[in-house]
């Protein structure tokens, strides 16, 4: 069966203590039993916001170059994601859609090869 990533995106000043409310935690958290007893999550996760991220690039010669913050400067990070594994894609978007509505922001669906 097809696993799919559904990323959802937060802007680059995303802050959960002003922008998060009891309604949505809980909208969320309904999303996730909701999907455990479809038998459909993998795995689910929140991440840390992108300033806190450190990236990896190699020069030339292969070695490491690191960097405080996030790999690319946009205005829109993934803050979290589900792992889901589905029989079709109009599932995975079905999902995806009740991600965004829970989380009240953008959510990409993504195939895995």
């Amino acid at each position: 069966m097809p696993c799919y990533l559904i990323a959802i995106h937060h802007p680059d000043d995303y802050d959960p203590a002003t922008a998060e409310d009891a309604a949505m935690h809980q909208a969320i958290d309904a999303l996730n039993d909701a999907m455990v007893a479809a038998g459909v999550r993998i795995f689910v996760g929140g991440l840390q916001p992108a300033h806190r991220a450190q990236s990896i690039r190699l020069d030339a010669d292969g070695h490491p170059l690191l960097s405080r913050g996030p790999y690319l400067p946009t205005k829109e990070h993934v803050g979290g994601f589900w792992v889901i594994e589905v029989t079709h894609e109009a599932d995975a978007m079905a999902w995806g859609t009740r991600a965004a509505r829970a989380c009240r922001a953008p959510v990409e669906v993504r195939a895995f090869n």
